[in-house]
């Protein structure tokens, strides 16, 4: 039994960390394998839910054929027997997992079996499949046995999310349950935990954690305090072993790992955005890095008279391949629009090239002008010709982003979304009002009933005085009457009345958005994207409550918000727990984590700050990732209770 964790190459992000190690599983678990024709060995990928989700938003079908993965099969569906193939398993250790593998030995499924774990396997576990094997007499086909400590799920060079399977499991809601027994608090803080643990062996990295008290931030640091510290203890059996430290982005020093707590900000969550990426996970079906589209095909003209066509369902992924998508994500949505309309118009330039080379290409006769025109143009139709593929991807990648930001904009002008992320930005900055709150509930032509809820929540949030009685019932009518649920509001109203206790909420600083005139260029005819009545606004960089602790925290600045965070160092042979950091040197390296949900505006707003830091690096990471509908529905759950 190995738990494989050898030095990465000097690999720069955890994207590319999970990667090479996903690349080594599928290997073997040696670097290189390839047969004596120097042709990768074929063999079959098994994998659960949970492994599969892992791969997917890091190897494309492509690579995996590329190294010799022929079939990719689900572990629990119904499998033919390939007897002269080796099978890789990445699985979760489960009950369910392990019986099923153990019934694969015994119908002797592959030529042989190399187990792969996500997380590490218990000894008991380990023993049914010893038992299974010895069973069906297939021993020695059991290559090899591997804890893989790669229980989380990378989207981007610097974001992770801990799970999308059972995400349920380590929800808002299933934190802040207040029915939740004590045995079913540690089963949730064991899961977060076990994942922070794979991302740090698979980091290389054993962090200072920092966390605020009394949450549930606070009882995840704990417990990965004292996993890390009984990892540590194990000299020989230490999964961070010196030659993995300093390998790459990572430095000399330690990262420093904050923990904060979902409950320190329930505002943003909720907010209308307005930047690329966070939209796409706002308005569409968009998860693991891969968006869903429905796109009606027009109108057809039947003998029964004209009729909406069949709706086509297209899902394009948005990974880091795509250069469009990784310098606009974190654009505002106005300036996404202008540049897919900019890259359109160079890309028609260079089709119009090719076309008239084409043409010059068959002129006829004996013209001597025509002659040396040809032998000029005979270079740049040979570098024309060179260029296709890179132009077809040009293409591919125009059409996609055309079609995901035309159904981002249906959504903007149907809901008025510009109308409300200002509003809610003016209310988060305690900017004065320009229209009454009432007359945007009211209004029928903006929003959905949920939109209206969203920018409800964020005003009550927000308030520092909460509203009369009076006042409330007043809200509340006009939310019933524009259709609203609102078990949400009762959530928050018993949440407010907690955290008054505890503590007053985070202000969001005071600097406003401010609407520029329309886009003149997107405006100009013939546009994809007619922009006309959405408001161009500029985003201005003000940090959120995640971002302004992550700030005092890693550059050692003192603030009453971050003051009696609690401090461990799993290094330290006594845990002592003290508010008191040993280390006085600003931090290189952070990982912001947040317990009970995150989303992709605080990710955006990190990036943003990080930006105007030379030399520092930041992780976003967070037990689930929610759009501002999931975390509604669960305010809502909550709110029944």
């Amino acid at each position: 039994m190995v738990g494989v964790k050898m030095a990465a190459p000097a690999a720069a992000s955890i994207r590319d960390r999970q990667t090479v190690a996903l690349k080594r599983m599928l290997n073997f678990n040696v670097p290189h394998v390839k047969n004596s024709t120097g042709e990768p060995v074929w063999k079959v990928l098994i994998y659960d839910r949970f492994g599969q989700d892992i791969i997917s938003p890091l190897l494309s079908v492509k690579e995996l054929r590329d190294m010799g993965i022929t079939l990719h099969l689900l572990l629990h569906s119904d499998r033919d027997p390939i007897p002269d193939v080796p099978a890789v398993y990445f699985v979760m250790p489960t009950e369910e997992n392990i019986d099923r593998m153990c019934q694969d030995l015994r119908n002797q499924l592959y030529e042989s079996y190399y187990l792969n774990f996500i997380s590490a396997i218990s000894r008991s576990k380990l023993e049914d499949i010893a038992n299974a094997a010895l069973a069906a007499s297939a021993v020695t086909q059991v290559a090899k046995v591997f804890d893989q400590y790669l229980n989380f799920i990378t989207l981007e060079d610097d974001m992770f999310v801990l799970c999308n399977q059972n995400k349920e499991l380590v929800s808002y809601r299933a934190i802040n349950r207040p029915d939740i027994t004590d045995t079913e608090m540690e089963t949730v803080m064991d899961t977060i935990v076990d994942s922070l643990f794979c991302f740090f062996v698979t980091l290389g990295a054993v962090p200072i954690i920092r966390c605020s008290r009394g949450t549930a931030a606070e009882m995840v640091a704990v417990k990965l305090d004292k996993k890390l510290r009984e990892n540590l203890r194990d000299a020989r059996n230490s999964l961070f072993t010196g030659d993995t430290l300093g390998a790459g982005q990572f430095s000399f020093q330690r990262p420093l790992l904050v923990l904060v707590d979902r409950n320190i900000d329930l505002a943003t969550p909720l907010h209308h955005t307005w930047t690329y990426q966070a939209l796409v996970h706002d308005v569409l079906d968009f998860h693991l890095n891969r968006v869903n589209l429905e796109e009606s095909s027009g109108v057809e003209n039947s003998p029964a008279g004209a009729r909406p066509k069949r709706k086509n369902k297209k899902s394009y992924d948005l990974t880091p391949v795509d250069k469009f998508w990784q310098k606009h994500k974190g654009s505002p949505f106005p300036e996404v629009a202008e540049s897919v309309q900019q890259e359109l118009e160079s890309y028609r330039a260079q089709e119009d090239e090719v076309k008239r080379l084409k043409s010059i290409m068959g002129l006829e006769g004996e013209d001597e002008g025509a002659i040396s025109m040809l032998s000029d143009n005979t270079a740049k139709l040979t570098s024309a010709v060179s260029s296709l593929p890179e132009l077809l991807e040009k293409k591919r990648l125009i059409d996609l982003h055309t079609n995901v930001a035309t159904a981002v904009l249906e959504h903007i002008k149907a809901r008025k979304l510009d109308v409300y992320f200002e509003y809610e930005e003016k209310i988060m900055s305690k900017t004065t009002l320009d229209k009454s709150l009432l007359d945007i509930i009211s209004d029928p032509d903006a929003g959905t009933p949920e939109d209206k809820m969203r920018l409800f929540l964020i005003y009550y949030i927000s308030a520092q005085q909460a509203p009369s009685e009076a006042d409330l019932e007043q809200y509340k009518k006009a939310l019933t009457d524009a259709g609203c649920n609102l078990n949400p509001l009762q959530y928050i109203k018993q949440w407010k009345a907690f955290a008054k206790m505890a503590s007053a909420p985070a202000s969001y600083g005071n600097t406003t958005t401010k609407p520029m005139g329309l886009l003149s260029r997107v405006m100009n005819t013939g546009s994809q994207f007619v922009m006309e009545g959405v408001k161009n606004l500029v985003l201005k960089q003000q940090n959120l409550p995640v971002t302004r602790i992550l700030d005092n925290l890693m550059e050692m600045k003192s603030n009453p918000e971050t003051d009696d965070y609690r401090y461990f160092d799993p290094k330290m042979l006594r845990g002592n727990d003290s508010s008191v950091p040993r280390n006085k040197n600003p931090f290189q390296e952070a990982i912001v984590f947040v317990v009970g949900g995150g989303n992709y505006i605080e990710y955006q707003n990190l990036v943003d700050y990080i930006k105007g830091k030379q030399g520092k690096h930041i992780l976003y990471g967070c037990s689930e990732l929610f759009n501002a509908t999931q975390f509604i529905k669960q305010l809502s759950q909550l709110g029944q209770k």
